[in-house]
């Protein structure tokens, strides 16, 4: 199957994809917290966000498909604000490949895609999160050019 990755530009379409954007955001939270992931996260943080120049929805679907057909993987990217510099940059906030399609190098490929339609916005970096003892998404990231700028710790 060949895909082709769309860069979602409408509020409307983005809409649409917030069950996806959910689901894979409940599933990556999952593994990191026994909290529950809030029903309808995506969705406030579209409405919210969308317009900001740090805010970009690719998807991949199969190439030829009309809009609006099975997306096989996303990365959506939101506002990252320093809360002590006040500085704001894009990150990372779901990246999701169909667990039918990985190791082929479509995560990667997704990730290229919305970091060159970030820096044609302007922004010179792209913030990603991983869970502390996830050494193979780190070292994923580690080998797309991702750097560790600084380890956030939690008291329980």
């Amino acid at each position: 199957m060949k895909l082709q990755l769309r860069h979602v530009t409408s509020l409307e379409e983005a809409l649409a994809q917030s069950a996806s954007l959910d689901a894979s955001a409940a599933e990556f939270h999952a593994q990191y917290s026994d909290a529950p992931y809030p029903a309808g996260a995506a969705e406030r943080c579209l409405r919210q966000h969308f317009q900001a120049p740090e805010c970009v929805l690719v998807v991949a679907e199969e190439q030829g498909a009309a809009s609006g057909s099975r997306v096989w993987g996303l990365c959506f990217t939101g506002p990252f604000t320093d809360p002590l510099l006040g500085t704001t940059q894009p990150m990372v906030l779901v990246l999701h490949v169909d667990p039918s399609l990985r190791h082929r190098g479509v995560a990667r490929e997704l990730v290229a895609h919305v970091d060159g339609l970030l820096v044609a916005r302007g922004h010179a970096t792209l913030a990603a999160r991983a869970g502390h003892n996830d050494d193979a998404l780190i070292s994923m990231g580690e080998r797309w050019g991702f750097v560790r700028a600084w380890e956030l710790m939690v008291k329980e």
